[in-house]
């Protein structure tokens, strides 16, 4: 890995930016959500503080709503050097390394604060490097919050489910939880979701509560189960070959402006949790269903299996770290 970096770092410097006195720099920001969604503020807010920091030698471009690529296409559209930034879900990197699966594992982590003392810990943050040999470098993570299930049918055990379709990302993980309590789980694009619950070409899908209300999905389905089963985080992600590419000053205070970025976002992700959640309450079109500790176990024992899967993929000393910050 340190070679490779080593050898873009060579091929850089034999092809000066001089960013100073040349043409700004365009860095186009691709991601697929709305912009009034965490990550679409988070972007917006990158734009704004690089600009600021590099006032004429950068150029951030922001494409939200899969206006440039979806999350499926954008890593490698990244390689081939179409984009510099993305922000896929952490799902979106199973072909890139194993070991990113731990964050699709269900009921890993109990609650928003483990997950962020995990990623910060030097578990996490190694992982932020470990796609380098595949040109591609983790800048940082970005919460959406805890997954809810909803579906056109009231949803309380696993019974409820089974044999109902649900969307889910492209994960062999997800796909296992959801055939753990017999459902059907089709992987489509994040854009096509609101068609297919509208046209009830599936039953349901699992997400965040910001993402359930700013892409509507509450205006067509009737129920929302509160499970807090699953995690939807992001993994702001840059080219190796650009970022290595840039000169120490740019980077830096690219990097800066990221840390901020990203922090502005998790601020965000976690009012907007709340928030989001009792305006779909408001609107009378979903009904929101909290589990009782009884319930919510049934779905745990019947999903916790799913880990012993994927151990030697993702590694049990990493599990176990995750596991470990649930204490802290």
């Amino acid at each position: 890995m340190k070679t490779l970096v080593a050898t873009i770092l060579a091929c850089a410097s034999l092809v000066t930016f001089n960013q100073a006195a040349a043409a700004p720099i365009e860095i186009k920001f691709s991601h697929v959500v709305a912009e009034n969604t965490p990550k679409g503020q988070m972007a917006l807010k990158f734009k704004e503080l690089a600009e600021s920091a590099l006032p004429g030698q950068v150029e951030v471009k922001v494409y939200p709503n899969s206006q440039l690529f979806t999350d499926s296409s954008v890593l490698q559209a990244m390689q081939l050097g179409d984009v510099e930034i993305a922000a896929p879900a952490l799902s979106k990197f199973q072909k890139y390394t194993d070991q990113l699966q731990i964050f699709d594992l269900p009921f890993l982590f109990k609650d928003i604060n483990a997950v962020d003392r995990f990623q910060k810990g030097p578990e996490g943050q190694k992982l932020l490097k470990s796609m380098e040999n595949k040109l591609l470098v983790g800048l940082g993570y970005l919460h959406n919050g805890m997954k809810q299930l909803t579906d056109s049918n009231p949803i309380r055990v696993p019974a409820d489910i089974a044999g109902q379709k649900y969307r889910i990302m492209t994960s062999d993980v997800l796909q296992a939880q959801f055939e753990a309590v017999q459902a059907i789980p089709l992987k489509k694009p994040f854009s096509e979701v609101f068609t297919l619950l509208q046209t009830k070409a599936i039953d349901g899908q699992e997400n965040t509560w910001s993402n359930t209300y700013s892409k509507k999905f509450f205006e067509v389905q009737k129920y929302a189960t509160e499970t807090n089963h699953g995690l939807l985080d992001y993994m702001v992600v840059t080219s190796a070959e650009f970022w290595y590419g840039l000169s120490d000053d740019v980077r830096a205070k690219l990097k800066a402006a990221m840390d901020e970025s990203i922090a502005y976002g998790n601020t965000i992700a976690l009012q907007k949790d709340a928030e989001d959640r009792q305006k779909i309450i408001d609107s009378g079109k979903t009904t929101v269903l909290t589990l009782t500790d009884a319930e919510r176990q049934q779905w745990v024992d019947a999903m916790k299996p799913v880990w012993n899967m994927f151990a030697d993929e993702i590694g049990p000393d990493l599990i176990g770290a995750a596991l470990e910050a649930n204490n802290q």
